[in-house]
């Protein structure tokens, strides 16, 4: 796997795991949302500069992007489409 792909697949993972749409990771890290897409795709090369500010957003070191998967994983799941319940 490359590492664009090892990128986009951390990146999904993490932000899946946390709960957090591409759009609200976007906004956190101050980066279009599309932009967030394409990375989670692997059709982007990214900065060193951008990295930092996602693995910010995520609260993970910046390492934590570039492990590579266990071979035969399955790819992250997406969220459950539609907004959160409120909470009271």
């Amino acid at each position: 796997m490359e590492a664009r792909a090892i990128i986009g697949w951390n990146l999904r993972r993490l932000r899946v795991a946390q709960g957090l749409s591409q759009e609200r990771l976007a906004l956190a890290s101050s980066i279009d949302r599309a932009y967030v897409g394409r990375v989670e795709r692997g059709s982007e090369n990214v900065t060193v500069s951008t990295l930092e500010a996602l693995a910010q957003a995520l609260s993970v070191p910046v390492a934590d992007l570039f492990v590579a998967p266990v071979p035969g994983a399955a790819r992250p799941a997406p969220l459950r489409a539609g907004r959160r319940p409120k909470r009271d």
